[in-house]
């Protein structure tokens, strides 16, 4: 039933990647939701390039460089909160937990495996706007593959209570990932329960990283 929800999403995340690595060992700057985008991007792109043999050797590796590069700056739990909508009171603290841990793994998972379908494209972003005394900041940016029409994205990112931005949402074309994973998984737990969707989620994390095969 998860199969392929993300899939257009994804891969304009992966082509953001693209950007280069000449900011990838700097220290990421959080106070600034433009330039977190962009560094992420650069620093997590640099680690996928510089870890292609153990990437080839065990494709799983592609889960531990989203975990260690990209995932401190997502804001999963204010994402994973979201997702649940009305039925979050429904819940124990317990089952709160689970879920946002599963759903942390459901990202991991999704985002490696859309680092295998990487290409050629190339990204251009939208002019920065004031963020002084916002709460929440959009970051646009707009991925370019020859032959193709343009992707037009739209990071969300929000400042949390120590003045620091995380991503917690992505639009593309319009569409949002949190509002679509929305939707479906609170009909899964109204109609099956949050146990059943937490151990959907974690079955989906369990899946190894494929590889696509080669082309002639």
């Amino acid at each position: 039933m998860f199969k392929g929800l993300y899939r257009h999403i994804v891969l304009a995340v992966v082509a953001l990647f693209s950007i280069g690595a000449q900011a990838a060992e700097a220290e990421i700057d959080q106070s600034n939701p433009y330039t977190l985008v962009e560094q992420v991007a650069n620093k997590t792109f640099a680690r996928f390039h510089k870890d292609e043999k153990l990437i080839a050797e065990n494709p799983d590796h592609l889960k531990v460089i989203v975990t260690e590069e990209l995932m401190p700056y997502i804001d999963y739990k204010y994402a994973s909160y979201k997702v649940l909508g009305q039925y979050l009171r429904d819940t124990s603290k317990d089952q709160r937990g689970r879920f946002v841990e599963a759903f942390r793994g459901y990202l991991i998972s999704t985002y490696a495996q859309a680092f295998t379908e990487y290409t050629d494209q190339t990204v251009e972003y939208g002019k920065a706007q004031d963020f002084s005394g916002e709460k929440f900041a959009n970051v646009y940016v707009q991925v370019v593959e020859q032959g193709r029409p343009a992707i037009k994205l739209q990071f969300k990112a929000r400042r949390l209570k120590d003045g620091n931005w995380k991503a917690f949402d992505l639009v593309a074309e319009g569409v949002s990932l949190l509002s679509s994973k929305q939707s479906e998984i609170t009909n899964l737990v109204r109609q099956q329960g949050i146990e059943s969707v937490i151990d959907m989620l974690n079955e989906r994390t369990a899946k190894h990283i494929d590889l696509p095969s080669a082309e002639k």
